[in-house]
């Protein structure tokens, strides 16, 4: 008998009259408004405007989401494609699979697209967002608990996460809870971002890199705990394969664009420090005209108070 563990939701949606409310659907807004928050406090501290963060992720979360369900479709098409299988499933993305690498590389052409209208350089604006990013994942993946997926092993660690359906193969027991080692762990490399920024003062797309070499570490011991199919190659899951892959890339990256551009971008959106300047321009240019105008009306009245006591003293003669 287990003494303490995880309990999972007894369902993931509740339905309040005919519209749905998804737990899943939840915990992925609440994730993309985080890294908005964040972002956005981020690249006004390196000199951007207020607002220019979350015009971008307009551009960028769309994509982002077509691309997490793309990777997740296309890796796991017997999902959606063998037989007995419905290939309109493949369109739920609120009943869960969105794979992070899909959702990052394609949100990049969005956020490059949202850049280019801006005149904004993509690398800085992904220093700025990169921590955010982390956030949102941890946040993110809670809604895997939402949806009793992607755990990991059988265990009797008193954190053990407590699985009750038995739906799609899913066997009811207690399992390592994944879905809260990577959250915890994104937390840990958006702190590490934060850090690594403010002490080496990452520029051109370096705080980016090891945003993403950072995930990708944590992501491979993670993933190799899980049990859910997934295609092997070599014997390793192929989301271990794609992990490694991409941190040699980060850690080359970082590598090769400190030696080509050290430093941080001294301007990160052109015109928004003019524009700051004109704001305060104005605001300061109001408060003048204001405390003229205060003054004028002191003038005015003193004037008026000469003539009445002339004109009173002028009838008592």
């Amino acid at each position: 008998m287990e003494l303490a563990y995880i309990p999972s939701p007894s369902r993931g949606v509740i339905h309040l009259g005919p519209i749905p409310l998804r737990g899943y659907a939840f915990c992925i807004i609440i994730g993309v408004f985080v890294a908005v928050w964040l972002g956005n406090k981020r690249w006004i501290a390196r000199g951007g405007r207020t607002g220019t963060v979350a015009d971008i992720a307009v551009w960028a979360v769309p994509f982002g989401l077509l691309g997490g369900r793309l990777y997740h479709v296309i890796t796991d098409y017997e999902l959606y494609f063998s037989e007995g299988r419905d290939w309109v499933d493949a369109f739920k993305v609120w009943e869960g699979g969105l794979g992070i690498w899909g959702a990052i590389a394609l949100g990049a052409v969005g956020a490059w697209i949202g850049c280019r209208r801006r005149g904004i350089p993509l690398p800085a604006y992904a220093d700025a967002i990169a921590p955010g990013i982390a956030l949102a994942q941890a946040v993110g993946r809670w809604g895997n608990w939402f949806n009793q997926e992607l755990y990991g092993k059988p265990t009797d660690l008193p954190w053990a996460l407590h699985i009750t359906s038995s739906t799609d193969g899913r066997v009811p027991g207690y399992y390592h809870p994944t879905f809260l080692y990577e959250s915890l762990w994104c937390v840990g490399v958006a702190l590490l971002v934060i850090w690594a920024d403010r002490r080496f003062k990452l520029g051109h797309g370096r705080a980016f890199a090891l945003y993403v070499a950072a995930y990708c570490t944590g992501r491979g011991w993670i993933e190799y705990m899980r049990i859910d199919d997934a295609h092997h190659i070599l014997g390793l899951r192929l989301n271990v394969w794609t992990a490694i892959i991409v941190f040699l890339l980060a850690v080359t990256y970082i590598v090769v664009s400190a030696k080509k551009r050290p430093g941080r971008e001294e301007v990160v959106e052109p015109g928004a420090d003019a524009a700051d300047g004109e704001a305060e321009a104005n605001e300061k240019t109001g408060t003048d005209a204001t405390d003229g105008a205060d003054e004028k009306t002191d003038a005015d009245d003193k004037a008026e108070a000469e003539v009445a006591d002339e004109a009173g003293s002028a009838k008592k003669t």
